[in-house]
């Protein structure tokens, strides 16, 4: 089993820590992970991405070539790598930020206000990639809720502590929402 995952925003949005934090849930769930990112010269405004490829197996190659998910925080973001896609993948879209006008019937597409609704729930917008992670822990369960947060718990400064914990279960509020509205997949991983 190996699945590559994508991880697309702008940049500032908190992606690139989103990535690391999966990848280091991911080893402490035992798999073997491969973590990269890339950001235009720009660090706050223009489009980044951080991969993840996650593997029961020696992985061959640093890079996503084609992804089994895709989370696009930012229209520029989703706009730009859309096309890295494998057939049967998964796309999140934070429908706050992220307008998808023509869906490719060939991909599993799940939205969800994520950016807005951390501002609502928390009143801080910052928080919106790990309430991102705690969303994709219930719609694309690779690594587990409990492993997820641990992994969270470890990267984020102590003082964000139960901010970061209330973000991950607002996502995770959001992820069963989804499911109960777009109906549950089941993923063989």
């Amino acid at each position: 089993m190996t699945k590559e995952l994508r991880f697309a925003g702008t940049g500032g949005q908190g992606l690139i820590l989103a990535a690391i934090i999966y990848a280091e849930a991911a080893l402490y769930d035992g798999h073997r992970v491969l973590q990269s990112q890339s950001y235009g010269p720009e660090s706050r405004g223009g489009a980044s991405k951080a991969d993840c490829i996650v593997s029961d197996t020696e992985i061959d190659y640093p890079k996503v070539y084609l992804a089994d998910f895709l989370l696009a925080m930012s229209q520029k973001a989703f706009d730009k790598y859309k096309a890295d896609v494998k057939k049967g993948s998964v796309v999140l879209f934070d429908s706050t930020y992220v307008e998808i006008p023509e869906k490719d019937e060939n991909i599993i597409y799940f939205s969800a206000p994520i950016s807005k609704t951390v501002r609502d729930k928390i009143g801080k917008e910052l928080a919106s990639n790990i309430a991102a992670l705690g969303t994709i822990s219930v719609i694309y369960p690779l690594v587990g809720e409990e492993i997820l947060l641990k992994a969270i718990l470890h990267r984020v400064p102590k003082a964000t502590t139960e901010l970061n914990k209330s973000a991950f279960n607002v996502g995770k509020k959001l992820g069963k929402e989804i499911l109960e509205s777009q109906g549950s997949i089941e993923f063989v991983f």
